[in-house]
């Protein structure tokens, strides 16, 4: 059984600086076509102050800064029961190349469905930038099945 008494717990805080090939590599990866993405002149011509960060990036560099690994140590999850369930986004403002941001995660539950077959744990990150600016709030929630005794 996942331990309740983790809902709560904080990794603390950790941030980086968000390199511009990196930007443009991931952009590149998952094909996105706006040129906001890839070039500085078109960035700046459509408002922007840098290349702008996509979304779901946000989710990579969370990985760089929060090992997964960690997390499931912690909480004593079993790698070979492990499902992922769920994730959300919820955006707040625009995150770019340059940015330095600054993550806070921690786990906001921990629930069972099925008469404790499935057991929930549920983490949510805080970003936010240099300036304080509150980026988004990243939320994801891992599985782990119970065996079934024969």
């Amino acid at each position: 059984m996942l331990d309740r008494n983790l809902i709560g717990h904080s990794f603390g805080k950790r941030s980086l600086v968000v390199e511009e090939g990196a930007v443009r590599s991931y952009a590149q990866a998952i094909g996105e076509t706006d040129a906001t993405c890839f070039d500085p002149s078109a960035a700046r011509a459509a408002g922007h102050r840098a290349l702008r960060v996509p979304p779901t990036f946000l989710s990579c560099l969370e990985g760089r800064l929060f090992p997964t690994r960690a997390l499931l140590e912690l909480a004593g999850i079993d790698l070979e029961r492990l499902l992922h369930a769920e994730q959300s986004y919820e955006y707040h403002a625009q995150a770019y190349a340059g940015d330095t941001l600054s993550y806070e995660q921690k786990i906001v539950d921990i629930y069972d469905k099925k008469g404790g077959a499935l057991e929930f744990l549920v983490k949510q990150t805080r970003v936010s930038n240099q300036d304080g600016v509150h980026i988004a709030d990243l939320r994801a929630a891992l599985v782990q099945r119970q065996l079934v005794k024969a």
